[in-house]
């Protein structure tokens, strides 16, 4: 029903009308305190009693009605324009022409201005500015039937360009509102989708491009129909890192909107100290505090699942006699992991390079896991002086400090 913006039932929209809602209570306060001190000098004060009876009333309806988004609709919308509008047009016959005249405000007062902000929050500015030239016409008519020979007073001229104002500028503050809140469920979905690729690539980084890979160089080096076997694995490979390779967009259809992916065992506790010394050989080094590196468990495995890429990059590109050592550093807020190797080293821009043409190895399986972990990854490496990663993450919860 809406031109500018629709209703909801997201918590911006429970928001706002509860907002409503409060300013129809305190606005129908201040109702029931003007005709108070007014009602000496009414010309029907019985009927100035029943207004603010009918106030009362329909505050609670209305507020129990708008509670219920299935409610939300135009017989309510209407029935509240309505009620707003009668009890406008009741000064005519309650008050007497001269106070009408000299511009004492109508027996709801600011009250009916509620009517406009549901109109206004509903249906956004227009529909809100709609329900505002309604009760305009009201006031006007008020002064119409008591006839009042001095015309409208500056208090009826203000209290029908404030209408419009609410229903203009809530109404457009409401739109500006939900298109915020629809690009930050947008956001947070895409994180979620990207995050989720992302945890998929260092799967299959870790296991069938390695596969795939190792295929695809034994059966070249072995000849004959093997080569051929090679060839179609390099295919494969190629294919599948340009898959795992694409934008998140293609990811984001099956994630529910701001739900991450599930960390495993997250609750749990893991010494981080035998993943690591488990990854020892005669060509990797590996030294770890004394004592017990307790980490959550998701975060201990990630861990050694980011080492265990990055001493697959030592044996696949560092050479058969190439040494690698891995050090262990337990900190009262965080926990270091270095790796380095006594390989060639890599020349500036390589890492970038090879992110470009889908060899994910350093951007998924490393950076990509500790990243996920609210770690950084430093990478320092020259030509000829070996490699070192430097991976830092901080402690998940103080209950796995030591």
């Amino acid at each position: 029903m809406a031109d500018d913006t629709t209703g909801g039932t997201t918590g911006l929209d429970a928001a706002l009308w509860r907002s409503v809602a409060v300013y129809r209570a305190l606005a129908l306060v201040y109702a029931a305190v003007v005709i108070g001190k007014n009602s000496g000098g009414y010309a029907h004060p019985l009927g100035g009693w029943a207004v603010l009876a009918v106030l009362t009333v329909w505050t609670g309806v209305a507020t129990l009605a708008y509670r219920d988004p299935a409610r939300r609709g135009w017989p309510l919308l209407a029935a509240d324009l309505a009620v707003a509008f009668g009890c406008i047009l009741a000064t005519a016959w309650v008050e007497t022409a001269p106070h009408i005249a000299e511009g004492r405000p109508t027996l709801p007062v600011s009250w009916v201005a509620a009517a406009v902000l549901a109109w206004a929050v509903e249906g956004g500015r227009r529909i809100g500015v709609t329900a505002a030239l309604v009760l305009g016409v009201a006031n006007l008519l008020v002064h119409a039937f008591a006839d009042t020979a001095g015309g409208m007073g500056n208090t009826t001229l203000n209290g029908i360009v404030l209408l419009f104002l609410a229903g203009l500028v809530v109404g457009q503050v409401v739109r500006l509102a939900r298109e915020a809140e629809a690009r930050l469920a947008r956001a947070v979905e895409l994180e979620a989708a990207t995050r989720e690729r992302e945890r998929l690539a260092r799967r299959i980084h870790d296991s069938v491009l390695q596969v795939l890979a190792m295929v695809q160089r034994r059966g070249g080096e072995a000849g004959g129909e093997a080569a051929e076997l090679g060839r179609l694995a390099g295919e494969q490979e190629a294919a599948l890192r340009a898959l795992i390779g694409a934008g998140p967009a293609s990811a984001a259809g099956p994630l529910p909107a701001g739900v991450p992916a599930p960390r495993a065992g997250a609750g749990r506790s893991t010494d981080l100290r035998p993943l690591l010394t488990g990854q020892a050989s005669a060509a990797v080094t590996v030294s770890t505090p004394a004592t017990p590196v307790p980490l959550p468990e998701h975060d201990a495995h990630e861990i050694a699942a980011a080492v265990a890429a990055a001493l697959d990059n030592v044996r696949r590109h560092c050479g058969d006699g190439a040494r690698a050592w891995v050090l262990l550093e337990d900190g009262p807020g965080e926990v270091t992991v270095s790796v380095r190797d006594d390989g060639p080293g890599m020349p500036p821009g390589r890492l970038d390079a090879a992110a470009a043409d889908g060899r994910l190895g350093v951007a998924q399986s490393i950076r990509g896991r500790v990243r996920d972990l609210g770690g950084t990854v430093s990478i320092v490496s020259a030509p000829g002086e070996g490699t070192e990663i430097e991976m830092t993450v901080p402690r998940s919860s103080a209950a796995f400090k030591v």
